[in-house]
This record gives structure tokens, sequence and C-alpha cells, in this order.
């Protein structure tokens, strides 16, 4: 079976471009808007050669595993953009619930299973889609500007469907690791229609306040222990929730409240080793 899309996407008029290994979907997504692409275009591959995660990090990808970019052009006014990896998260978190759905989740107020016990997965803020506590799945967003008034956006997903990568300072699993039989393109083809629901609740950012209620109810570490590295300093607290423009909430022991826009986030043990 290769890749190929839900007919409900095919409907919606997306189009596809499939790849065995490819240096990056992303920057293949990217320069399809270059060229003149009109976007709703996805771009999946079986090995991703030169993937990368936030801030530059190596993603790695190997053949088997799941890489997919969706390339979107003037979807939304600009600032609405960054909320898509909210809609991307949600749609992978359905997708994996439909082709993977016995795998448990984890990361509870005490760092340990999650609040319902099974039956779906969870997802870290900002970008990160977890099972059994581990990363399973990474989310990165890419943009150009194209004329003064049009720009386009890359939401790139990476799912660790049979490999994940070793020696991380984070747990990390992948679907074949849970015990479950799916292939990179089944995840794909149920991944493009669950992306099209969240969409149309999105509605070029009209629709976030649904998102991020949707969020909130499957996400990792609500009410938990967490620390927040910033780069130039750590905030450590309790994982509040997520403000109207999501970002991360952390209440601190003296009770102030600290949004956080970009970090990385620790829950649990990993909070006190891998934050400081």
């Amino acid at each position: 079976m290769g890749f190929a899309l839900a007919p409900t996407a095919l409907t919606e008029g997306y189009r596809l471009e499939a790849f065995e290994s490819v240096g990056s979907t992303n920057v293949v997504a990217l320069d399809r808007a270059r060229e003149g692409d009109r976007g709703r275009l996805w771009i999946a591959a079986r090995r991703q050669e030169t993937g990368r995660g936030r801030r530059g990090r190596v993603w790695e990808t190997p053949s088997g595993n799941l890489a997919a970019t969706l390339l979107l052009v003037d979807c939304c006014p600009l600032p609405a953009a960054a909320t898509l990896g909210f809609v991307a998260g949600l749609a992978l978190s359905d997708a994996l619930s439909a082709v993977a759905p016995s795998t448990r989740i984890a990361v509870g107020p005490d760092g340990g299973q999650g609040r319902d016990g099974a039956g779906r997965y969870e997802l870290k803020w900002p970008n990160d889609v977890l099972a059994d506590g581990a990363k399973l799945a990474g989310i990165l967003l890419e943009s150009i500007v194209l004329t003064e008034d049009r720009f386009a956006v890359a939401v790139g997903i990476g799912v660790n469907v049979v490999a994940h990568p070793q020696g991380l300072p984070y747990p990390a699993t992948s679907l074949a690791g849970l015990g479950a039989a799916c292939t990179a393109e089944t995840l794909f083809l149920a991944l493009s229609d669950a992306w099209l629901r969240h969409e149309r609740i999105w509605n070029r950012g009209r629709g976030l306040s649904a998102i991020r209620t949707a969020w909130l109810a499957r996400a990792a570490g609500l009410g938990s222990e967490v620390a927040v590295n910033l780069g130039g300093g750590v905030v450590r607290g309790v994982f509040e929730t997520i403000d109207e423009e999501c970002r991360f909430l952390v209440r601190d022991k003296t009770g102030r409240l600290w949004p956080v826009a970009a970090g990385d986030v620790h829950f649990g043990a990993v909070a006190s080793a891998a934050a400081t």
C-alpha cells in the first residue's frame, strides 16, 4: 500500500506528493510554495534524511516512520497561523486513536498514567504527542513570506511508527514498540481525514476557543509539577492551563502565574533532571 489521501480530503481539494525518501518534507513543501503552489498540498515520506524539530534539533525518521507536511497558503490571518500546531496535535491524536486504539496514555498529576487510564493519546505543549509518557510524535510549524500580503506555512508532523531515536534526554517510543501493528501509510490516511474535522472547527483561527478546549481535554501533565526551560532560566510550578492565546500557564510556589510563549516543558522526575 502506498500513501493515499482519504476520500474526504480529496473531496475538499487536498493533493498529495508522496516519496519513499526525502531530505525534509517541510523544505519540499515550502519550495512548492515558492514555485507558486496554491496550498492544501500534503508531502509524505517513509524516510526523512535531514528532518529537524524545534530549535533546529535533529528529528530522525528512519524508513517506515511517517514524515508528513501540510502546505497551507494564505490560510488565515498571520498571527493565527501559530495555533495550527494545536489543530495538528488534535488531528494526529484522532488518527492514532483510529489506527492504534489500544495504546495506553500517561503523564497524570503524579507523572504516571494519564487521567482516564487508556484509549487515547496525550498532547504535550506545545507540539508533542505522548504515549505511555514517552514522545511518540512531534509537530513543527515553519512559515515564509511570499509577497507583501501573502505567506505560506508548513505544518510538519513526524511520527515514530516502527522505531524511535535512542540516547535522548527524555523517554521516546514508537507504535511498534507499543505493540501497535500500523504502517506509516495507514496512519497518514487517517491523518488526512482527521485534519479536516479540526481545521473546520479552527476556521481560520475564529474557532480557536473550541480548539483550546479540545486540546486541554487531552493535555499531558495538567495539574502536575512542571519545569519550563526558557533558555535563560527555568520556571517551576504547576501546569495550570493554556490561555486564550494558547500560552502555557505555570503557577509557581508563590502563587504567581507565568505565561510561557516558548520553552521546553518537563514533567515529573524529568523536570528535576532535564530542566536544570
